[in-house]
């Protein structure tokens, strides 16, 4: 079966941008407005709490970790003792690299890994979109490893690193994703796979986006009545089920039209188009340029 989520995340091709470690003591309170990219966090000791621009305050405590695909402005702030009304702290970095919250000589409460990346595929937007706001996981060791290999890779000057980098950004992104037993409320594609009726249908359109699926072949794949399944999908995932198919054939005919390996009367057949002039027609009018000029404009770039 194809997995949409390894799909993804391997198309948004993530980068890191940095991962630090910060350990605090006493009160603190950090905010951030600037945020563009996504935001990842793993508490290693102590407890601190989360507030992200649109979300309800967090609770962490160690062994939790975040995961925020398209964070914009948060706060972290101490929990025992909370912080003083107006309180704003700078962290600190030390001579070993450690960043530092509160009196620098003072024994560490809270301890976090803190990493940022940001995605280089040009469909980041859409992608985003499809994944949830924010992915909460409760006491899972892995993630803190991954996290922490993530720091020590960046913090490296060994051959290969940005390929490294890379390939656990995206072991880290999946494994927390999978190991979200939860699934936040807002509409997405963890709904949508974690839902038993409209996974294989999820599933069904990234193992074959060649197939001329219709929305009453789908119903049926999902056991349910073509009106019901309309409206189930919707609501779950948060886009009708055929926009879906079309904005992942689009994303994939990008891919391949970007890596200036395949022609268009091949895309147009991988990604479910009877003829070369229905695809172009159609990816024109998705994208705003025909797919040949896409092409001759990524790879010249």
């Amino acid at each position: 079966m194809s997995d949409p989520y390894s799909e993804i995340i391997s198309l948004l091709q993530p980068q890191a941008s940095y991962s630090k470690l910060v350990q605090a003591s006493g009160a603190f309170c950090v905010k951030r407005d600037d945020v563009n990219d996504a935001l990842y966090c793993s508490l290693l000791s102590g407890r601190a709490r989360l507030q992200v621009d649109g979300q309800e305050a967090l609770t962490l405590s160690a062994g939790d970790f975040v995961l925020i695909p398209a964070a914009k402005r948060f706060t972290f702030s101490s929990v025992d003792p909370p912080p003083p009304e107006g309180l704003l702290s700078q962290p600190v970095e030390g001579a070993d690299g450690i960043f530092r919250l509160g009196p620098q000589d003072a024994e560490a409460d809270v301890q976090q890994l803190i990493g940022h990346c940001t995605f280089a595929s040009p469909d980041a937007e859409l992608l985003v979109s499809l994944l949830p706001d924010m992915v909460v996981v409760r006491g899972e060791g892995r993630l803190a490893a991954l996290t922490g290999f993530l720091r020590d890779e960046a913090r490296s000057d060994r051959p290969a690193r940005s390929v490294v980098l890379e390939h656990l950004l995206q072991v880290l992104l999946i494994e927390a994703f999978r190991s979200a037993t939860a699934p936040d409320a807002t509409a997405g594609l963890l709904n949508g796979l974690a839902d038993l009726r409209i996974a294989p249908t999820l599933r069904a359109m990234h193992a074959s986006p060649h197939r001329s699926w219709t929305v009453p072949e789908l119903a049926k794949e999902a056991g349910l009545s073509r009106s019901a399944y309309f409206a189930r999908f919707n609501q779950i995932v948060g886009i009708a089920p055929m926009a879906y198919l079309l904005n992942w054939r689009m994303t994939l005919a990008k891919h391949m039209l970007g890596s200036g390996r395949h022609r268009v009367a091949e895309v147009s057949e991988k990604t479910g188009y009877g003829s070369a002039s229905a695809f172009s027609s159609a990816f024109a009018r998705h994208v705003g340029c025909p797919p040949a000029q896409y092409s001759k404009d990524a790879t010249s770039g």
